[in-house]
């Protein structure tokens, strides 16, 4: 039976890190922040941390805490028929419900934890949508005020911790799957 395995944590964990090694392994990738790009995208929004953060607060509250979830369904029902699903950057514990209420056993959370300075480093130093130190505490405190981050990663069925090098987290994601 196909699998789906959400990757949940802090921004800079390394999920996209993990995500990219499901991938690798013939996972199919649902990317849920692919709703906020693509609204800020039709809206002409420049992509940066207090416009992706609006943006993602508008959407829930148009359409509930599980907007992402909702608006990603499709392609992960789509997905699972064929093959094994990983999403990236679900969030809340109302986006959880809507995916565990469709896939049941099938899906498992999978959380990242890195300690808080190892993130802001990082975040600091990605290529990518890189944040400031202040801008890294902000979104860190936004979630977890605003977005129910906190519950997915709780209620994880598997915690990889990310404290080390990217080789460690592969191995610890291979001995995982």
């Amino acid at each position: 039976m196909n699998k789906i395995v959400a990757v949940i944590g802090m921004c800079g964990s390394g999920k996209s890190e993990a995500v990219k090694y499901f991938t690798e392994h013939g996972y199919q990738r649902v990317y849920f922040g692919d709703v906020v790009i693509n609204e800020l995208r039709e809206k002409g929004l420049e992509s940066n941390e207090i416009n992706e953060r609006t943006v993602r607060e508008n959407l829930r509250k148009q359409f509930g805490m599980s907007a992402m979830a909702i608006k990603s369904l499709q392609k992960i029902r789509e997905y699972f028929k064929t093959g094994n699903v990983v999403i990236e950057s679900l969030y809340s514990w109302s986006e959880y419900k809507i995916i565990h209420k469709e896939f049941g056993e099938n899906f498992k959370l999978l959380a990242i934890h890195t300690e808080k300075k190892l993130r802001y480093e990082r975040l600091m130093k990605r290529e990518i949508r890189p944040l400031t130190l202040s801008e890294a505490i902000s979104r860190d405190i936004s979630e977890i005020e605003n977005i129910e981050k906190g519950g997915p990663i709780a209620f994880a069925d598997f915690m990889v911790i990310n404290n080390g090098t990217l080789e460690e987290l592969r191995i610890k994601l291979k001995n995982l799957i």
